[in-house]
Order: structure tokens, then C-alpha cells, then sequence
């Protein structure tokens, strides 16, 4: 029986509208100059206003938990000696109404809370199909 996934843990598929999201070592989320509502994933059209006058505002990282789940099984062979881990969802302290979801990082899974403070870090990973250095979002504890 063949595997939907495969052995090897999928990366993210690069493309022109998620390469500075996953290459940039940055976390920047949209911003519509029309309105100044923030927004992300990017989107051609403000989710506010309709307006088509979006920019990119680079954030500090910082953010608080606002749900979390610890995974004990395994979603995929890769994740065997992961396991337990936490998958956080995280709202932006400087871009109100962006949650950004990622990996808990260097923390024991029992001691996370809802509302914590965290801060972005990135894990570089390379990209065996584009030859690029993926730097994919993930969080810690501040």
C-alpha cells in the first residue's frame, strides 16, 4: 500500500504570491492603505473594504496565544520523534485581526496557556525542488 504523503514530511509549494512569506526570514502580512485594516494570508482585495491599494507592513513577531493544540499521535511518519508538540494559533500584537498559525517551539507542551506571550523564529530548511533556503515561521515563548 502506497502513502498519500510519502515518507518525507511535505515542504510548503513556492510560488510567486507565498515566496517572501517562506524565504524572506521575515514575518510581514498585508495592510490596505485604504482603510489600514491588516489581513493575512495576501489576498488581490482588501477582505475590509474591496479596495485593491494593499501594502506589506513587516511585524515585530510578537503575538499572544489565542489556541493551541498538543499533538501525541502522529499525523505522519516524519513526526514520530516530534511528538508530543504544540500547534499554536497566534494573534499579532501590531497587526490587530491577523492569527498566524505555527509550531511551539522549546517549550514542554503542559506549561503552554492560552494567552502567552510569543515571538516569531525561523526554521531553515532547504528546498529540494526551487534550490532555496525555506525559512518556515514558527513560535517560542518570549
Amino acid at each position: 500500500m502506497s502513502r498519500a504523503l510519502g515518507d518525507q514530511w511535505p515542504l510548503p509549494q513556492i510560488d510567486d504570491g507565498n515566496r517572501g512569506w517562506f524565504t524572506s526570514g521575515e514575518l510581514s502580512v498585508q495592510k490596505c492603505l485604504a482603510c489600514g485594516a491588516f489581513q493575512h494570508p495576501p489576498e488581490d482585495v482588501c477582505s475590509s473594504c474591496q479596495s485593491f491599494d494593499l501594502g506589506v507592513h513587516l511585524s515585530t513577531g510578537l503575538g499572544r496565544i489565542e489556541s493551541l493544540v498538543i499533538v501525541r499521535h502522529p499525523p505522519h511518519p516524519a513526526l514520530v520523534d516530534a511528538v508530543p508538540y504544540a500547534v499554536v494559533v497566534v494573534s499579532l500584537d501590531d497587526a490587530p485581526g491577523v492569527n498566524v498559525v505555527g509550531n511551539l517551539l522549546g517549550a514542554p507542551p503542559e506549561e503552554l496557556r492560552i494567552g502567552q506571550a510569543v515571538s516569531a523564529s525561523f526554521e531553515e530548511v532547504p528546498d529540494p525542488e526551487g534550490g532555496e533556503t525555506l525559512r518556515i515561521p514558527q513560535w517560542k515563548l518570549a
